[in-house]
């Protein structure tokens, strides 16, 4: 391998000056311009064995989330490796954001005279599969290490897309094309576009996913409850999305979707992978034997709106519940927020937190969680002195998912019940989008004769199912809400994740 010796500074980027501690960039701190990239300060002891890494950010994100609050880049110096960061589009899809970064992979592999290793963070994992794969950067990369990114979507941005969503999201800005992209049923599309292209084994991939979601309050730990139903996660990706079917998945451990990508939390284990020559058997890294949960998918409750001044929701709570989680996100902080359960007692300690799952973006989140709740009717009030947007999500932990499945299919969605005594009443919504943009909304689908409801097939796009029931056991009521996703082509054929 031979590496350049002579370093120039040119138009497309700004060399860094030498620092002390490399973490901090000082006057030059890159301007978040996307297509503009970066080189770390170069270690006075690079061995030729190791190749330069190329870190990625994801969703909403920038180059800055390697080191601001974040020892990676002064772990990645100190381990003596060279390193460059770019800035990608926050919030565009991966064909743009593959497109541009494409180029730029061939301009650092060309600066620094040899192939680059790839360290992605969530959606920048995709971005960075779409320039190799569909833009033709493969030749300039070694391999490609993903940090929970969500290679097949993610249920939060199928939320985000969703009728009782549309209120916040529109107005907070989440609803875009990065969200757009990463629905679950846009997603299982992209895979097929991607997993059977002749370039999708040119480069390797190792893959990392989390389990744990961030601290109890926080809006990473409300995206690890709502993701819940879907498996292990880590407050954003579950860890089914966060692996490829043909790559190596490394290590499942226990951080949440920010602490994944923290220099102390995972380079260790990435580091042989960052070298011209290693041994996968003897390695310190072993492939974790890990056993996803079983999707329940009907966990939640969901409802949202827009109001002013004074807005009241209710909601029932079966038997046998042995917790909920209230979670009221809105545009704005409410003024006041008070809980109240079938006996009228109040409950107002709501923790307030900002959203950091990246499919909220700006949204304030206003949690409570209650162990045992008592059966019956509650209800929620909220103040606010300005117009708000909400979306109000409630997961029960209940013995009810036990009884309830979905089969979707590429013609139908039908309810079953492992219990004879459950009778249930569905209503499904339609929202029916083309490139990211809405085209038919509130499509009320009927149930057939046989108990399922056929999928209306308008045109190439995708397809976000609101599902709303009501039902029965035993004279005891309940309610839960449940979003899938699907994307239709130009010649009819229905992609989805189960």
């Amino acid at each position: 391998m031979i590496r350049k010796l002579i370093y120039a500074c040119v138009g497309m980027f700004f060399l860094l000056p030498p620092l002390s501690h490399a973490c901090s960039f000082g006057k030059d701190d890159p301007s978040g311009i996307p297509g503009q990239w970066y080189v770390g300060t170069k270690p006075s002891n690079v061995s030729p064995s190791k190749y330069p890494i190329l870190f990625i950010h994801g969703l909403n994100s920038s180059s800055k989330t390697w080191w601001n609050e974040n020892n990676m880049y002064d772990t990645a110096y100190q381990n003596s490796y060279e390193t460059a960061f770019i800035d990608l589009h926050p919030t565009k899809n991966m064909w743009d954001n593959g497109k541009l970064l494409a180029g730029k992979i061939r301009d650092i592999s060309n600066y620094f005279g040899e192939k680059v290793v790839i360290v992605a963070h969530s959606k920048g994992g995709i971005d960075a599969q779409s320039a190799l794969v569909h833009y033709g950067a493969f030749p300039y990369v070694e391999r490609v290490i993903t940090l929970s990114a969500p290679h097949y979507g993610s249920q939060l941005a199928d939320l985000a897309y969703s009728s009782w969503a549309g209120w916040l999201t529109g107005i907070i800005g989440s609803k875009n094309d990065a969200t757009y992209s990463l629905q679950t049923g846009y997603m299982n599309y992209f895979r097929s576009k991607t997993d059977y292209h002749a370039n999708a084994s040119k480069n390797p991939f190792y893959t990392f996913g989390g389990t744990k979601w961030g601290s109890f309050g926080s809006s990473l730990y409300w995206g690890g409850l709502y993701l819940s139903g879907y498996g292990a996660n880590d407050g954003a990706v579950t860890v089914n999305s966060s692996k490829l079917s043909y790559g190596t998945e490394l290590k499942v451990g226990e951080w949440n979707h920010t602490t994944i990508k923290e220099g102390t939390s995972t380079f260790h284990l990435f580091k042989p992978y960052l070298n011209e020559l290693y041994e996968t058997a003897g390695s310190t890294i072993q492939a974790q034997d890990f056993v996803a949960a079983a999707s329940t998918d009907l966990a939640s409750y969901t409802r949202g709106g827009e109001f002013t001044t004074k807005q009241q929701e209710s909601f029932v709570v079966e038997e046998g519940v042995k917790e909920i989680t209230i979670n009221w996100i809105s545009s704005v902080p409410v003024t006041e927020l008070t809980l109240k359960d079938p006996t009228n007692k109040p409950y107002t300690s709501f923790t307030i937190e900002k959203d950091a799952t990246g499919y909220f973006s700006n949204a304030y989140h206003h949690s409570l969680t209650i162990q045992n709740p008592q059966s019956g009717q509650w209800s929620l009030n909220a103040e606010s002195d300005k117009l708000a947007r909400y979306l109000l999500n409630i997961t029960f932990d209940s013995p009810l998912l036990e009884n309830l499945k979905i089969d979707l299919t590429d013609k139908n969605i039908k309810f079953n019940t492992k219990d004879s005594r459950v009778q249930i009443k569905t209503d499904l919504m339609v929202e029916y989008y083309k490139n990211g943009k809405l085209k038919m909304g509130n499509i009320l689908i009927k149930e057939g004769h046989d108990g399922s409801f056929k999928l209306p097939k308008i045109g190439e796009g995708v397809y976000n199912i609101t599902i709303d029931m009501t039902g029965k056991l035993d004279k005891q009521r309940f309610q839960r809400t449940m979003i899938k996703t699907v994307y239709i082509d130009a010649a009819g054929k229905v992609y989805f994740n189960q």
